[in-house]
Order: structure tokens, then sequence, then C-alpha cells
């Protein structure tokens, strides 16, 4: 078995030396720039983790692995400039370094070349890798819709937000998996069993994600904390706040998040008041360790030795306990 580090050099290698120096050069440097901006490569490690533990061929999860990660950069490119966001990964956005028409127009090369690079895999399993990954390409878009509709939309459930992130988040990570288990030949049931792993444990790490920006600690999470507060994102702490609340206090966070006078540290440090008297934090913990607990599961019932899940069940473990 591969540990994270070798998972994580074979891709670093595949990146490098797959460079896309192609003409012209303003429409690949952008492609290039954003692969290079590193961060934690995980769903492309998903899926030759995956492929490792079925006892599959490394090699020929590399292509696919290149393109899941192709596509996943595809969708950054867009969403920062749907989101307006200026940072990604501590550098400016492609947006904000060159333009929007530049980055729609990388965005969508990078989705046309995450297609070339998963044609690469042997031609006996094309049709049902490609049937996970244009499934999923689709259910992406449908969640970022959703997230755009919920910007706008004041009658949000905890339901439907757990829905949209199943589909812009956790989609990608299980199908990461379950392209690196049939890549290894693995039985259709333990196909599923990897993907409904993944599905439930990426919701588990979105709610990690929506945990930290509020409560995480700015030194280690990398950034200022409490973005999702100043933008008035709908996150699952905002809505299980207004779901907790009596009255007097839902209107007290409606005037927080709509006063537009208060400071940015000010509304913060109310909002996070209100959040720790209702135990927000202890309630999103308890959803995220019930979705993770349902992915423990699915792990556990994977017809394979424990021994060959354990890399897998590691790294989980350490990206629930992250604080960054």
């Amino acid at each position: 078995m591969l540990s994270l580090k070798e998972i994580q050099e074979i891709i670093n290698n595949a990146i490098i030396s797959n460079k896309f120096l192609n003409k012209p050069a303003e429409l690949y440097e952008p492609v290039n720039y954003s692969l290079s901006s590193g961060g934690k490569r995980l769903r492309p490690s998903f899926l030759i983790m995956a492929c490792d533990m079925f006892n599959g061929n490394i090699q020929d999860a590399v292509s696919p692995a290149l393109a899941i990660e192709l596509f996943h950069n595809f969708t950054l490119l867009h969403d920062d400039i749907m989101d307006k966001s200026p940072i990604r990964r501590g550098r400016p956005t492609v947006y904000k370094k060159w333009n929007s028409n530049r980055a729609i127009l990388s965005g969508d090369t990078m989705f046309a070349l995450a297609y070339e690079y998963m044609l690469k895999i042997n031609k006996d399993i094309l049709p049902d890798v490609l049937e996970v990954f244009n499934k999923t390409a689709i259910q992406v878009c449908e969640g970022q819709q959703y997230d755009m509709n919920f910007e706008n939309n004041i009658n949000i459930s905890l339901e439907n937000y757990i829905e949209m992130i199943h589909l812009k988040t956790a989609v990608l990570l299980a199908a990461s998996l379950k392209i690196g288990a049939i890549i290894a030949k693995a039985d259709k049931k333990d196909s599923e069993l990897i993907y409904d792993f993944g599905i439930n444990t990426g919701i588990a790490f979105q709610l990690k994600d929506d945990l930290l920006d509020c409560f995480g600690n700015e030194k280690k999470f990398g950034k200022k904390i409490g973005n999702d507060i100043i933008t008035n994102k709908k996150t699952f702490l905002y809505l299980k706040a207004f779901d907790l609340a009596d009255n007097k206090t839902s209107q007290e966070l409606n005037n927080y998040f709509n006063d537009n006078n208060l400071s940015v540290d000010k509304k913060i440090k109310l909002i996070k008041n209100i959040y720790s008297e209702l135990k927000v934090d202890v309630h999103t913990e308890k959803t995220m360790q019930k979705y993770y607990d349902k992915a423990l599961k699915c792990l556990d019932a994977i017809n394979i030795d424990n021994k060959r899940k354990a890399i897998l069940k590691s790294l989980t473990d350490k990206l629930m306990d992250r604080e960054d």
C-alpha cells in the first residue's frame, strides 16, 4: 500500500510533467497557474488511494486522477468569478490576476482537458467511468446553482443545505473514490459502498469547514475567521442558529446580519456570541459526526482486509480533526 506522501508525489509529478505549453499562451497560463497553486490534492489522492486499496494498477489511475484535479480546478475558476472571491490558496484568483474572460475560457479548457485525460483509461471500463464522471459534473453544477439560489432565498431549511453540499462538494469526492475502485475492478457492491463513504465524508468535511470558518484558530486556519458571517453566507451554522433561536434572538440575528453600519469585527463578535449561546458549534459537531459515523459504516462493510482500508481511514480521521 502506498502512503499518502507517495500518492501526493505521484500526483505532483504528473502535474509537473503535464504542463500545458500550448498556444495561445494567454489561454494556458491560467491553467498552469491554477494547477500550481497547491492545495490538499484530496480528490486525485482519493482516486489513487481507492485504486490501490482494491489492488489496482496505480499507473492506470494517474491520468484519471489528473482529470479529476483538472475538473476540480475548473470549478474553482468559475466559482471564484461567481462568488467574487479575490484570493484562493493565498494567491490572487485567476480572474483577479488576469480578468473574468480569461478565467472563463481557461476554465472551459480545463473542463475539456479533464475529459481528454479521463479518456486515457482502459477502454473496457471507459463507459462505467464516464457514466460516473458525467453524472458528477452535472451534479456539481446543480449544487453551485442551489448555492447561488440561497443568496436571495430566505426560506432555506437545513435539509436544503445538506442537499446543496451533497451536490456541490460531496459527489466529487465520492466519484473520485468510485472511479478508483472501478479502475481496480472492484465488485459493484464495494464500488457503491466506497461511493457512499465519500458522500457522507464529503458532507462531514463541509460541515467542518463551516465550523472552522467561525470557530477556528485564525493562525492555524490561515485566513480571517468569520468570513461566512461577513458575507452573510447561509451555512449550516447560520441556518441552525435561526432554527434554534426564539423570536427575540432571531430578530437580533437578522438585525446584525443586515446592519451595514456594524464594523466587521463587531459583527463577527456579536453573531459568534449568539452562536455560542445557542450551542450552534456543538450541534454542528454532532451533525458532522453523524455523517462521518455513517461513512465509517460504509467503509467497514467493504469486503477487503481492514489493513487495506487503514490509510484511507487515517487520512479522513485527520481531516475530521483538522484545524485548518
